[in-house]
Formats: C-alpha cells, sequence, structure tokens
C-alpha cells in the first residue's frame, strides 16, 4: 500500500516546476560536473609524462565516446519509456522496460569487449605510425573497452534511478566513481614504490578509469534495489521482450547514433589535424576535456528536464512540459555564457594544465577563443534536442546532431584547412551550431503542433489531465 501511494503521487506530474528541476538537475548537474572534472584530471596527469601520452589518449577518445554513446543512448531510451509508463500508471510495463533495459545494456558491453580484444592496435595503426603514441593508445584503449561493464552498466541503472527521480542516489553513485577516478589516477600512472605500486603511466589512468566506473556501477545497483520503490526488477524466467526493445530504441537507437556521429567526428576531425602535427591533434583533446566542464553540466540538466517532461507527456500535462522546456533553455544560456567568458578570458591558464609547450598554446589559445563562441547557442540546440527525445521522436535529435557535426563541421574543417590554414579549421564548429539551431526551432514548431497543441485543445474542451 505504501509503494502504491508513493507512485500515485509521483513528484514529477505533482510539484512545482522549477522547485522539481532544480531540485533534479543540480544533483545532476554536481554529478556531470565531477564527471568531467575526473576527464580533465585524467588528461592532465597522463600530459605530465609527456605530448605522446597526451595525444594517444585523445586519439582514443572517439572510441570512448562511442562507448557512451551506445551506453548513454540506450539509457535515454529506457528513460523516455519508463517515465511515460509511469507517467501513464501502467506500473507492469515500467518494470519489464527497466529489466529488458538492463540486458541489452549487457548485450552491448559484451560486444564492446570483443571489439577491445580484436581490433585496439588496429584502431591507432589507421591514423599514425609513431611508436610511442601507438604503445600508449593501445594500452589504454585495450583496457578501456575490455573491462567496460562498469560504464555500460553503471548508466544503465543510474538510468533507472533518473526515470524515477531518484536524483540524489544517481548523483552518489557517479562522484562515487568519479572521485575514485580522480585518487587512482596519480597512484596507479606514477606509481608508489614505498607501497609496491608500479608506475605504469597511461595503463594506470586507463586502470583508474574502469575501476571508477565499476564502482558506480556497483552503487547504483544497490541503490535501485534498496531504494527505488517505483520498478520492481525481476528476472526470475526472463525471456527478451521485442516490443519493449523497440520501444527503447524508437528513442534511444537515434540517441546513439546521434552521439556516435560525435565519434567520426572526432575521428575526422583528429585526420584533418594530423595533416598539420600531433600537437594540433593534442590541442584538440585538451579542448573537448575543457569544454565538458560547460557542456556536461547542460547535458546534467537536459538529462533532469527529460523525465519531467516525457512523464507530463504521459500524463497529458502540456503546462508542465512547456514551462519546463522553457525554464530548461534559460538555464542553459546562462551557463553557456559562463562558459564563453572562461574560454575568451583564460585559454592561456587552461591549457597550462595540460603542460602545454609554447607550439601547443599558440594552436590553442585561438583554437579555444574561437571554438567556444559556439556555446552562445548550443545550450538551446541541447534543450530542443532532450525534448524530442522526451517526446518519442529522437529523429529529429538525430538530425540536428549529423547535420552539425558530419554535414557542416567536416567538410568545412577540410576546406579552412585546405584553403585558409589551421586557426580557420576552428571556425566551423561556431558556424555548425548555428545552423543546428535553426534546425532545432524548425522542428520545436512541428513537434508543438503535432504533440503539444492537441494536448491544450483537449484541456480547453474540458478534458481533465491524467
Amino acid at each position: 500500500m505504501e509503494a502504491t501511494a508513493e507512485r500515485k503521487e509521483n513528484k514529477m506530474g505533482s510539484r512545482p516546476v522549477k522547485p522539481l528541476l532544480l531540485s533534479m538537475a543540480l544533483p545532476m548537474i554536481l554529478s556531470m560536473g565531477v564527471q568531467a572534472l575526473y576527464n580533465v584530471v585524467d588528461s592532465i596527469f597522463v600530459s605530465q609524462l609527456n605530448e605522446a601520452a597526451l595525444t594517444a589518449v585523445s586519439l582514443a577518445f572517439p572510441v570512448q565516446n562511442l562507448m557512451i554513446a551506445v551506453a548513454v543512448g540506450t539509457g535515454v531510451g529506457i528513460n523516455s519509456l519508463l517515465s511515460r509508463k509511469l507517467g501513464e500508471k501502467d506500473f507492469e510495463s515500467a518494470n519489464r522496460t527497466a529489466v529488458n533495459g538492463i540486458f541489452i545494456g549487457a548485450v552491448s558491453y559484451v560486444v564492446f569487449a570483443l571489439l577491445g580484444v580484436l581490433f585496439s592496435r588496429t584502431f591507432f595503426e589507421m591514423q599514425l605510425k609513431d611508436e610511442q603514441i601507438l604503445a600508449y593508445g593501445v594500452d589504454y584503449l585495450w583496457v578501456v573497452m575490455v573491462f567496460s561493464v562498469g560504464l555500460f552498466m553503471q548508466i544503465i541503472w543510474e538510468r533507472l534511478l533518473q526515470a524515477t527521480g531518484k536524483m540524489v542516489c544517481h548523483m552518489f553513485a557517479q562522484v562515487a566513481g568519479a572521485v575514485t577516478n580522480i585518487i587512482l589516477d596519480p597512484i596507479l600512472i606514477f606509481g608508489v614504490p614505498a607501497l609496491g605500486i608500479p608506475r605504469m603511466e597511461v595503463l594506470g589512468a586507463a586502470i583508474a578509469t574502469v575501476t571508477g566506473q565499476i564502482l558506480g556501477m556497483t552503487l547504483a545497483i544497490i541503490f535501485n534495489l534498496t531504494l527505488n520503490k517505483e520498478i520492481r526488477l525481476s528476472f526470475r524466467r526472463f525471456r527478451p521482450n521485442g516490443e519493449i526493445i523497440k520501444g527503447i530504441y524508437s528513442v534511444g537507437l537515434p540517441s546513439i547514433v546521434m552521439q556516435a556521429i560525435g565519434s567520426v567526428m572526432t575521428f575526422g576531425m583528429n585526420k584533418i589535424l594530423l595533416m598539420f602535427s600531433t600537437t594540433a591533434a593534442a590541442v584538440f583533446g585538451a579542448y573537448f576535456k575543457l569544454q565538458s566542464f560547460i557542456v556536461m553540466p547542460v547535458l546534467g540538466l537536459n538529462n533532469a528536464a527529460l523525465p519531467v517532461v516525457a512523464y507530463n507527456y504521459g500524463a497529458r500535462r502540456p503546462d508542465r512540459m512547456k514551462e519546463t522546456i522553457r525554464t530548461s533553455v534559460i538555464w542553459a544560456v546562462c551557463l553557456m555564457l559562463l562558459g564563453v567568458l572562461a574560454f575568451q578570458l583564460l585559454p592561456e591558464l587552461m591549457l597550462s594544465w595540460f603542460q602545454a609547450s609554447e607550439d601547443m598554446l599558440s594552436v590553442g589559445v585561438p583554437a579555444l577563443r574561437i571554438i567556444s563562441l559556439s556555446f552562445l547557442v548550443a545550450g538551446i540546440s541541447i534543450v530542443l534536442s532532450g525534448s524530442f527525445q522526451a517526446l518519442g521522436n529522437g529523429v529529429l535529435s538525430l538530425l540536428m546532431s549529423l547535420c552539425r557535426q558530419l554535414i557542416v563541421i567536416l567538410p568545412l574543417a577540410y576546406l579552412f584547412a585546405k584553403y585558409f590554414g589551421l586557426t580557420a579549421v576552428w571556425l566551423a564548429f561556431p558556424i555548425a551550431e548555428i545552423v543546428s539551431l535553426l534546425m532545432g526551432i524548425t522542428f520545436f514548431r512541428k513537434m508543438y503542433r503535432e504533440k503539444i497543441a492537441p494536448l491544450e485543445k483537449e484541456i480547453q474542451n474540458g478534458e481533465e489531465p491524467a
């Protein structure tokens, strides 16, 4: 009876939107901020070895990003479907959605572990022949792929907490994993001879990363099994349900492809930048770590808004949907403006964290200042894209990402590199973000007419929301 009462009073359908969004977003922003911190710290420690180590980790990023894309995209699909089922009070379907989501997350891990065993070295040999970078890169990539069970399962189990509004638990699991990685990084990279811990260099960074992920996974599982009363997980006589898996991937697959496009873009940009120097590729890797300080908190805000929009869509509450989207856009823009100021005023300081040489500074300072101009509009695009996913139409998000990262950025970057030089390459980023925003506004108008306006009309005609 207690669990039933708790289900009926789900805060995503009853609490005022701004306090609700703030209470859900702050833990997410904090946890994503810590996640960004440990990404940066990872590279800061590695860069103290030499620039080759930083370049190796930077070149491995597209594959790491691909794994994250599959895990997060699957989680977005689970989150969207689960939140809608809870909003509709269909608790049996919500339970089956959670169990099937865990199953496909485990299958995804097995696939990437096998790819890591078979193709880690091949991936680096496709990009360059430098033996030191190659050795560092293979060590790092092999470990983070073969032992990526923590990455996949942490994200999937955290999305179950997120879909039911358990943001503090979600935050704690993510922060614990990130802090563990930060602590282990210097210990395993440089070694502690007095404790018998050898110097493992880039391999140590990889081990620290997967250890933190496995701890985060463990905590997320414990929180779900002990504190998440809105879903009931049972694997007894489990059989994969094709209809549920299809429902998850109808939203999740476009999100996976959308984020995987980022891996393709990063790989392509690295190839373009290696035409100039390995230092240019190292700068690009450093930028991606630094921009995560700004973008990941906005993604945390977006992840908090997504289940609220999805829940109220299922509950037929267009007023709450609109207020959530509007508030998220305002807050996202404010966060992004802080990022623009930081990148414009402090690029030398930021690059100095990576032991930047004079050559790296000469390439990196203009790069950070030019690319950060894209932040001015990126926050709006992120929120609009998340809204499309929450409303069950992730294809629109996919089209925005496809246009921005493949159709605009890579061709422009190549043309600028060929005709105008390295500094001009970075202009491709703000241009692509403007194109993406224009698409997002167009798509939102379409979604409003098709999904939100009909609900408003029903309420005007006297039909009560669920």
